[in-house]
């Protein structure tokens, strides 16, 4: 149990710092960069699309790892224990939408919770960094007319 809790804490912890770090790397990119608004906003849009898939990737990774322990449980439905199958399940469940085909038991319920909160609220982080990304290229269109 232990080894699940230090297992699931390090895959929600380096999650949330890939996040801030690619966040944070467009941020700086976006003052360095002249580009168009419209540019300047693919790019965020592009960029943190490319973070989240990590994210999932990082968890598809822990799934296969915990899926061939003996310790941890099993993953079982429409699932035959492939690194894509795990990949799968990880973005179904990142993002929250569960088709329901493959079905977690033991402490990889856990895993699929805290994966399920954890991108509920790195979603929502990308979702009010490019807002705000988009109304700061809009202000200074509005500024430059």
């Amino acid at each position: 149990m232990l080894l699940s809790v230090l297992i699931n804490g390090f895959l929600v912890a380096f999650a949330v710092l890939i996040h801030h770090e690619v966040l944070n790397s467009l941020f700086f990119l976006g003052h360095k960069l002249k580009v168009r608004r419209n540019l300047g906003v693919l790019i965020g849009v592009f960029g943190a699309l490319v973070g989240h898939v990590v994210e999932i990737w990082m968890f598809a990774f822990g799934y296969y790892f915990m899926y061939n322990s003996p310790y941890f449980g099993t993953l079982t439905g429409n699932f035959s224990g492939t690194l894509i199958d795990c990949a799968y399940f990880s973005f179904t469940t990142y993002t929250s939408l569960g088709f329901g085909d493959v079905e977690p038991h033991g402490a990889l319920r856990f895993t699929a919770g805290l994966e399920a909160l954890t991108g509920l609220v790195l979603i929502t982080w990308t979702a009010s960094f490019l807002f705000l990304k988009m109304q700061r290229y809009w202000r200074q269109y509005e500024d430059a007319q």
